[in-house]
This record gives C-alpha cells, structure tokens and sequence, in this order.
C-alpha cells in the first residue's frame, strides 16, 4: 500500500481528499500547515504529497524547497491561483504537478496514481531495509504488501513467501529445490512440480501478459529469477 500525504489548511478540503483516496486502497495521511508536514515526513514513509500552496506558519514554496532538500517524491501543488505565471512558480519549486481549486476529486486521484507509478517505474523509490523494488513491482517486508504499478496484488502466503525469497536474491537463477527448500524450509527431491505452480499462479497475479513476463522469468532447465529493472 502506498502513502500520500495531503496537506491544507482547510479541513473540508483535507478530508474530502482524504476519503477519495483511501476509496483508491491509499494509506493517507494529513497535515495542516508545512511544519505538521515536515514532521509527518520525517516519521514516515511517503510516496507522494499534495500540498497546498497558501498555509499558515509555513507555506507550500516554503515547505517544498525544505523537502527537496532531503527527498523526491512526487509533489503535487493545489491552488486557487490559476495563472500560468503561478502554475510555472509552482514547478520551477520541485512540483511534479499543479492541480487549481476548485478540482475534480476523481482527477486529483488519477494525478496521484499517474504520479506515483511514475515514481515507482523510474526506480526513483526509495528502497528501505524493509522494501524491494523492481520496476513498478514493490514488496514490503514489514506489512506483507506486494504492490504493482500501485496497484495492490494479493497472494497466499506460500505465494508471497516465494517471491519475497526471488526478490531479496534480485537477478539470480535459482532453482526449484533452492527455493523449496527456503520456503517450505524442508529438503526434499519432488520440488519442481509443487514450485512451478506457486510460479504461475504468482505470474498470473503480478504481470500484465504473464505468457511474457516481465518480472519473474523462467530460465529454462536452471530454475527463476525475479529482474532486476
């Protein structure tokens, strides 16, 4: 699951967003100013921000050239200025986008997810001790979530267990008694058919045409691996 954090000083607009998102499968947290913003970054894992620009305490340019000092996700600006002239103020700050008030809830969410799969797909992510990333494929190791594109993917634990074990070994060929033995944490001589099932259901799940896969591959004769993209 991905964290987007919005800040605004209005509660109406904060919650409102806030319900939107959440509907999307989004973890959300919120702020009221730019230092309730710092502080909820600096505690926190966050994958993309919307921020408005005019708050009290600290504002939005004010916020965002704090945060660019440290991180680079995805920023994404509201505002009730319109102008062209605001709009490129906004970007030439480190936003990634500008969304004007009023707005469309269901477009601000579309710019979220465009925004983080962006972020995700470009490797700009940042991994930590408890998160693997590959392209747009997320693992995270602490909550069990396993993210594509940004889109939650479910799996059986057996499932999540095996690719959890192909992605902390990103890149290498291993084989079916290799990753039996790791998981079932059990030696035993009839490995590949049970192995290659979990493989194709976990396939099925993860890639968009699984017949060519663009993660978890089959290096014929020697066993998977997970690409490291």
């Amino acid at each position: 699951m991905y964290r987007v954090l919005v800040c605004d000083d209005d509660n109406a607009i904060l919650e409102s967003i806030k319900i939107f998102l959440q509907n999307e499968g989004y973890e959300v947290l919120t702020a009221v100013d730019g230092v309730e913003a710092l502080n909820v970054i600096d505690n926190n894992e966050i994958h993309c921000l919307v921020l408005d620009i005019m708050m009290p305490r600290l504002d939005g340019l004010r916020t965002i050239t704090k945060i660019r000092e440290k991180y680079t996700f995805p920023i994404i600006f509201l505002s009730a200025k319109s102008e062209d002239t605001d709009k490129i103020t906004g970007l030439g700050f480190g936003a990634d986008d500008y969304v004007t008030k009023p707005f469309n809830p269901l477009e601000l969410v579309a710019r979220v997810r465009s925004q983080i799969r962006r972020y995700v797909s470009f490797g700009s992510l940042q991994v930590t001790k408890n998160t693997l990333v590959t392209g747009g494929l997320t693992l995270n190791k602490e909550t069990k979530e396993v993210c594509v594109d940004g889109d939650a993917v479910k799996l059986t634990a057996r499932e999540y267990n095996i690719l959890q074990y192909l992605m902390e070994n990103m890149g290498k060929v291993l084989s079916s008694s290799q990753i039996y033995e790791a998981v079932w944490n059990e030696v035993s001589f009839h490995t590949e058919k049970t192995v290659t099932v979990h493989i194709r259901n976990i396939r099925e799940k993860i890639e968009i045409n699984p017949k060519e896969p663009k993660y978890l591959k089959v290096v014929w004769g020697l066993g998977y691996k997970v690409e490291k993209i």
